[in-house]
């Protein structure tokens, strides 16, 4: 997998205690990596991380990367050859009640990262994520595509537009001579899959729902999304630091990671897929009680992974729904080791992916 570039190469990943950290460490030590992860403890009750004991499969340091000072000794102490960089506020509706820290975070705390990186010499690529969101959307139904203006209407998806905007201009003005690392952007959209615990995400709502027998209430039932499989995303990332150990500032671009048109779905349409494969579990339409804005549409175009990275999805929405589901029903059911199982979702995933892996 992927020309077996990781294989000993030390690894810095911002944001291990999330959702998409936790499985991107996982697959990072299955690759042979060594990893250091670099994030704040758990903030989900249950952890993907922490039920699963990623702790002790990766090295960790618990900080904050708006703490300067201990973030660049971290980095500078364990020399890595590539940094993954996801540590975020990720939630759109928080971002309203909390617009500082979102801003905070995400670019200030995401320079603090570019900057960390920049003064460790071994750090030779750097895969920066962001989010679909970080376009300015019209709410039109083509997929946007990575030369589309940057933009935000929420301080979440704005901040994620500033990020965009911010690194390009890192690139530019300090990523351009001999011995700089090779500094790429990654775009993906709405992720799915077992262990996300985060609040006002339609997958977890709608767990949580069933097992508490409670009926799932929907706010923005129409709203279209462009739903994938965490190890959709995760494969581009890791694809893409491969392009960038590899050839270096060639690759040092936005790319965006999504599904196929087909796997674009309401939000309705998801949450009874759901309840049919828990075979539990009533959805109902409720008024939303906010006059928070939330986009109605959102699509990615993702011909320019295709053609340059050779990248394309693995997964249809179907299955990758039945795959997150089946994650939580074994959770839940505690009939299995989480870690074990995890493993093998991602050995069946490497086992299906249909792009060349070299």
């Amino acid at each position: 997998m992927f020309n077996n570039i990781y294989s000993g190469k030390r690894v810095f990943l911002t944001g291990i205690t999330g959702f998409k950290g936790s499985w991107l460490a996982l697959w990072l030590k299955h690759l042979g990596a060594e990893v250091l992860g670099y994030a704040l403890e758990s903030d989900t009750n249950p952890s993907m991380f922490e039920e699963l004991r990623i702790y002790g499969t990766c090295r960790i340091e618990y900080g904050n990367i708006l703490n300067t000072k201990h973030l660049e000794e971290t980095v500078r102490e364990f020399q890595p050859d590539i940094v993954f960089h996801l540590a975020a506020q990720p939630l759109v509706r928080r971002s309203y009640i909390e617009p500082k820290l979102t801003y905070e975070t995400n670019v200030i705390g995401t320079l603090n990262v570019l900057e960390a990186a920049r003064k460790t010499p071994s750090v030779k690529a750097f895969v920066n994520v962001t989010t679909d969101k970080c376009y300015e959307n019209k709410e039109v139904e083509r997929g946007y595509r990575e030369d589309d203006p940057m933009g935000g209407y929420d301080m979440y998806s704005s901040s994620k537009g500033c990020v965009e905007i911010m690194s390009s201009s890192y690139r530019r003005s300090f990523l351009q001579a001999e011995g700089t690392y090779a500094m790429a952007t990654a775009r993906a959209g709405n992720v799915i899959g077992g262990g996300d615990w985060a609040e006002n995400r339609l997958i977890p709502d709608c767990i949580r729902a069933i097992n508490n027998n409670e009926k799932i209430e929907l706010r923005n039932p129409a709203s279209i999304r462009p739903w994938q499989f965490v190890l959709e995303p995760l494969s581009g990332y890791l694809l893409l630091g491969q392009k960038l150990l590899e050839n270096g500032k060639h690759f040092a671009e936005g790319f965006n990671f999504g599904p196929y048109e087909e796997s674009t779905m309401k939000v309705i349409e998801v949450a009874q897929k759901v309840t049919e494969i828990y075979d539990k579990g009533e959805v109902i339409v409720k008024n939303s009680d906010t006059n928070l804005h939330e986009a109605k549409t959102l699509v990615l175009n993702i011909d320019k992974a295709a053609k340059v990275l050779a990248w394309e999805p693995t997964y249809n929405i179907n299955i990758a729904i039945e795959k997150t589901v089946e994650w939580y029903k074994h959770f839940y059911a505690n009939d299995t080791d989480m870690l074990e199982y995890t493993n093998k979702q991602i050995e069946e995933y490497e086992s299906k992916i249909k792009w060349n892996k070299n």
